[in-house]
């Protein structure tokens, strides 16, 4: 199966991708994510064999760089002092709290699975296969971030 141009992958997918990131990392980290996701599959693009689901493929990218972000931001120096306020993983303007707030902060998979679930409308084969497992896991995985999610609201 021959590729279409990479451009054509991008305006297909782009707006959800970035719907999807800023539901899992937040909107203020959504734009580096989304070009670091398209970065990481231009790079991969002419190495790609199958072009069978490329929006599964993009969007596994996609929740690859959200974990890597939310790590490295763990992992980030923290200014210390009275006047300083804590900065965490879950950053977000005021505007943005409530229920996406709560969705960034659950677990990985669970992150992933209600994200693409509420703010993409995305079907258990697609949100299996961004999480690289079975299509009953990615229902277990949406099943205890809506339960977890259930018990903090």
């Amino acid at each position: 199966m021959e590729l279409p141009p990479f451009q054509a992958l991008l305006d297909a997918h782009g707006r959800d991708v970035h719907r999807f990131l800023a539901a899992t990392v937040g909107a203020l980290d959504a734009d580096d994510c989304w070009q670091e996701t398209w970065l990481a599959a231009l790079r991969a693009y002419p190495r790609l064999r199958d072009g069978g689901n490329l929006r599964g493929w993009v969007f596994t990218i996609a929740h690859r760089k959200a974990i890597d972000h939310v790590r490295a931001r763990r992992r980030a120096p923290v200014p210390a002092g009275d006047d300083v306020p804590e900065v965490g993983v879950t950053d977000t303007p005021v505007a943005d709290e409530g229920v996406w707030a709560s969705v960034r902060r659950l677990p990985p998979k669970q992150r992933t699975a209600v994200a693409m679930r509420f703010g993409l409308d995305a079907d258990y084969a697609l949100i299996a296969q961004t999480l690289g497992c079975s299509q009953d896991a990615a229902r277990r995985s949406l099943h205890e971030g809506l339960k977890r999610l259930r018990r903090e609201l």
